[in-house]
């Protein structure tokens, strides 16, 4: 048998070379977010939301897309993951879909988040479509920090979400949640309940009387992403804005309605 086997240095060596491979393997999972601003870096209202490469190419048009649905003035923060499955999940689950698990990267990424919402000045809104969108959901339920929450089409199907939901209490008293109405038409067995699930969670929260609206939008999950995160984030921008005035919205009608 070779020295070099028997003499303790090198079993110090390979013993090192372990523990530096499994720090490297815990460092590739700190979460750092990219981030993206619109608008006004000054204004009072700052909109962040969680996105991914897929999404990029359509930041610009759902600013503008909002800048024309309210007149408020707005700063926009789009914070981008690496690993949409494991940044945005809460808890570990299952595919449902392709091959990738869920992970329980939530927690790390909402820690990134907050340093984005230290000024106490300001009105801090989440938002994000899809798995996005459940994270800004899940993130109410860990902080008060967020005047609104904008769910635009969510994974509320994400296993043991709604009774996640029911079981504890959300801080945020504005959310805006939608869905297409042909989301639910999948022979994918979890995701076939997207429909129940934002009904029952839609429900849930306006029993428990958060300031809460679901709008049914035309179309399968990846119609127009960006328009309808615009929607959302308009909608949480402005309830404010129209609850002071005693107007509600219906946002499946054009126009605003007096109650």
């Amino acid at each position: 048998m070779p020295f070099v086997y028997e003499h303790p240095e090198y079993w110090k060596k390979v013993l090192d070379m372990i523990l530096s491979t499994q720090n490297t393997i815990a460092m590739e999972r700190k979460l750092m977010v990219i981030i993206y601003e619109y608008g006004n870096p000054d204004a009072d209202n700052v909109l962040i939301q969680l996105t991914g490469d897929h999404e990029l190419s359509g930041l610009e048009n759902e600013v503008e897309e909002i800048r024309k649905r309210t007149s408020i003035d707005f700063r926009f923060i789009a914070a981008k993951v690496d690993d949409w499955n494991y940044e945005l999940s809460p808890w570990k689950a299952p595919a449902v879909f392709g091959n990738e698990d869920f992970g329980d990267g939530a927690a790390r990424t909402l820690e990134q988040i907050l340093t984005l919402c230290t000024d106490k000045s300001k009105a801090y809104y989440i938002g994000g479509y899809s798995l996005a969108g459940l994270f800004s959901l899940w993130a109410a339920y860990q902080t008060d920090i967020f005047s609104g929450v904008a769910a635009a089409s969510p994974s509320v199907w994400f296993p043991g979400f709604i009774d996640y939901m029911k079981e504890h209490e959300i801080k945020s008293k504005t959310v805006y949640l939608s869905l297409g109405d042909r989301e639910e038409k999948t022979r994918n067995p979890v995701m076939s309940q997207v429909g129940n699930c934002i009904r029952m969670g839609y429900e849930w929260l306006r029993e428990c009387g958060i300031n809460c609206t679901l709008e049914w939008n035309q179309g399968s999950h990846f119609k127009e992403p960006d328009i309808r995160t615009a929607k959302a984030f308009a909608w949480v921008l402005t309830e404010k804005e129209r609850m002071e005035q005693g107007i509600i919205y219906n946002p499946n009608v054009s126009e605003l309605t007096d109650e």
